[in-house]
């Protein structure tokens, strides 16, 4: 239940709340004959009624209530005090309490988005303890070491030396020539047949590589032919007729 919904029975008013705020501020009830004690009771009486205190509803009373406190106290001042006040009086005083409750609503406002950042980011925790001894990459000693000028300077030192030259000379280099593989492809011919396989038999991959050159060669002179009866099956290498006839 809102405030302004509050019901009031008062002696020169009975109704909402609202209602008797609206009537003041439109200057159709004379503030002065308003008993703003009542208004606080019948306040109070309202809470007891509850069975939980709704601190919204009673931070907007407590701010409407102490605004109509200050503009009568001000109605309520005699002699020069009041010819001061006399531009506030009625429009002004009105104007400035509406001020008062747009203030208060503005408040109200920031302090519910305040709130709600709030809630947001209890969703995330940080973490503020160190990791475990067990899960760091680098001891604590060993980092506080590597800040060392000495080390520092060793490492820098070391980027500038030259290198050593690689020592390649475990790695053999395969060398074969297109003549060595014709040469024994031709004895192999002699036979009239042999298969690919065994002109390969335990050489290297260059060395198979300048075979298959050697055989493209004999192919091309018309000096050899091959044939293979199935896929990935072996290949039979042939002594073509005239060849063979030569031979």
């Amino acid at each position: 239940m809102r405030i302004a919904h509050l019901e009031l029975d008062l002696d020169v008013f009975a109704g909402p709340f609202d209602l008797l705020l609206s009537l003041i501020l439109r200057e159709e009830l004379d503030l002065l004959e308003v008993d703003l004690a009542e208004v606080v009771i019948a306040y109070l009486d309202h809470l007891e009624s509850l069975e939980e205190l709704d601190l919204e509803s009673a931070t907007e009373f407590l701010v409407l209530i102490a605004a109509l406190l200050e503009l009568k106290s001000r109605l309520m001042l005699p002699g020069e005090e009041v010819e001061e006040l006399d531009e506030l009086q009625p429009a002004e005083a009105a104007e400035e309490l509406v001020e008062r409750m747009l203030q208060y609503a503005r408040f109200r406002g920031a302090g519910a988005h305040l709130a709600e950042r709030h809630a947001y980011g209890q969703s995330f925790l940080l973490r503020s303890a160190r990791l475990p001894e067990g899960l760091r990459k680098v001891p604590v000693a060993s980092a506080q070491a590597a800040y060392d000028p000495a080390v520092l300077g060793a490492s820098l030192g070391a980027l500038l030396r030259v290198p050593a030259p690689i020592d390649v000379t475990h790695m053999a280099t395969a060398r074969v020539t297109v003549g060595e593989r014709l040469q024994i492809l031709r004895d192999l011919l002699r036979r009239g047949r042999f298969s690919f396989d065994e002109a390969v038999k335990d050489a290297d991959r260059v060395t198979v590589c300048v075979t298959v050159w050697a055989l493209l060669e004999l192919y091309k002179r018309g000096e050899a032919a091959w044939e293979q009866d199935e896929p990935f099956g072996p290949i039979m290498v042939t002594a073509d007729a005239p060849q063979r006839a030569a031979a």
